[in-house]
Formats: C-alpha cells, structure tokens, sequence
C-alpha cells in the first residue's frame, strides 16, 4: 500500500513527531544539531508573526525558511549523521510503515511511533531499536 501525502500533512506529522520523539533518538547516540544562526532567525521571525514558539515550531521554520537540520551520529563515528530539509520531510514521511503512519494520522501514536517516523525520514530506515 502506498500512501500519499500532502504537504502540510506531512509536516503536521513530522513536527509530532518531533514533539514526541526528539529525546528518544539521543538514546541512540544521535544529537540534533542546526546552524544557530538559522535557530535565532526562525525564532524571532515567529515571535514577529504573535507566536510563542516551542523549539519543535523553531525547527520546523528553519526547514521552511530553506535551511536543513541534522541529526549527528556521536556513537559510531558519524556513520549515521543525516540532515534533511523540507523537500525530504514532504518526500519521506509517506515512507513510513503503514501501520505507524496510520497511529500518527489517527492520533494513536506514542514515542515509538514518532521514533519510528524521524528515523524514516532522517535514514529512509528504521536503523535503531
């Protein structure tokens, strides 16, 4: 089965993922990482537009102003970094498994399955856990 997403219903899906998720990938050795430069402007952009943005909104703004966000790999040597950009979130969560996908779409979805949806879109696999 494939499923096809729009746009904005793949980053609604990435950003809880996200939300959900983002501490669970350190157990992994694996450390975010984004250009501070590209977190400052992001911020104060949203908090110009009335908004009080949480650190996941601050994230997904870099990736709509056009920068990229990394994942670094600290425990095997950088073998896993991977930074992606929007164009790879719009791409890539479709890529999901089903039965994931399907938790994040019905509101079922818990740490795994927003584990499950980062490393998709940051490997194209699910590579840890």
């Amino acid at each position: 089965m494939k499923l096809i997403l729009e746009k904005q219903e793949a980053e609604e899906i990435f950003f809880n993922a996200m939300c959900n998720g983002l501490g669970y990938v350190t157990g992994y050795d694996l450390e975010l990482d984004f250009d501070e430069s590209e977190y400052k402007a992001a911020a104060t952009k949203l908090k110009e537009n009335g908004t009080s943005p949480c650190f996941e909104d601050v994230l997904m703004q870099i990736l709509r102003d056009g920068g990229s966000i990394t994942l670094e790999d600290i425990g095997c040597e950088g073998e896993y970094t991977s930074s992606i950009t929007l164009a790879d979130v719009h791409e890539r969560v479709a890529k999901t498994p089903t039965s994931h996908l399907m938790d994040m779409i019905n509101e079922q979805d818990d740490a795994c399955t927003a584990d499950v949806v980062l490393q998709t879109v940051f490997f194209e696999d699910v590579i840890f856990g």
